[in-house]
């Protein structure tokens, strides 16, 4: 038989979900600004906490607690475009993306933290524990859709696109998300996320360098900002207040009374 140099294989309902949502978060508008934060404060911290209760704290978690406080100085970016309205959402629903495990392949899920603004950082840190830990069996499940899985791929876009501009999807989603895709690699780098998201904290690479003779450490992030909603102006006021809410450690201080 003749080698034909290459194999075939099926692209699953996973990937073909995801490529669809790429394809609609691309007709947003979005800008982003590349950033680090100093986070040798907030590290020894964490560290202190581990020390005394033996667990250790989410720096995801952490991210996420720090956005909610940012949103609640700047209510008007928890919001989005429908069409010449601007719908302004009153919880802050924050996503985050877990990876899961469907048929041996390994999938981004977003899961939505409802009402972040009433939650304390170690709630925030609990809920994403216990996500992190449930299994299912096919992606959709964990927020009540697995009649996703139905929609033909042609269709798939359409739904999604719809989807983005629904009120009540919106009010059960939100329009703020978290992803952590760098920190499950050893190099500190910075990632640039395609999203339809308002805002989106993309958490990259920890770099660590010598200052004084002790380690010192920047977290990169990038955060995207829908630009049909935020300015430039308003988008750099509204990074350099996150960056200074993860730096002051106040989330951990608070939780670890030191």
């Amino acid at each position: 038989m003749k080698k034909t140099g290459y194999s075939i294989k099926k692209l699953s309902f996973n990937r073909r979900l995801v490529a669809a949502s790429s394809s609609v978060s691309r007709e947003f508008n979005t800008i982003h600004t590349i950033t680090e934060a100093d986070i040798t404060n907030v590290r020894s911290l964490m560290s202190q906490y581990h020390n005394k209760t033996g667990e250790r704290l989410s720096l995801t978690a952490y991210v996420v607690c720090c956005l909610a406080k940012a949103i609640e100085d700047n209510p008007g970016f928890n919001s989005f475009r429908k069409g010449r309205k601007l719908i302004l959402l009153e919880d802050v629903n924050i996503g985050v993306l877990v990876e899961r495990e469907f048929g041996g392949e390994i999938t981004p899920e977003p899961v939505t933290l409802t009402q972040v603004q009433e939650l304390t950082y170690l709630d925030i840190h609990t809920k994403i524990r216990e996500n992190q830990a449930l299994r299912f069996d096919q992606i959709g499940e964990q927020a009540g859709m697995k009649y996703i899985r139905f929609i033909p791929s042609f269709l798939l876009k359409y739904m999604i696109r719809i989807g983005s501009r629904s009120i009540k999807m919106a009010k059960r989603f939100g329009k703020v998300a978290v992803t952590s895709v760098g920190m499950f690699g050893d190099t500190a780098s910075w990632f640039i996320p395609i999203s339809s998201a308002t805002i989106l904290v993309t958490v990259g690479g920890i770099k660590k360098t010598m200052e004084m003779g002790k380690v010192a450490e920047a977290l990169h992030l990038t955060i995207s900002f829908n630009h049909d909603i935020i300015d430039g102006a308003p988008a750099a006021r509204f990074t350099k207040r996150l960056i200074e809410i993860i730096e002051s450690g106040q989330e951990i201080i608070q939780l670890t009374n030191v």
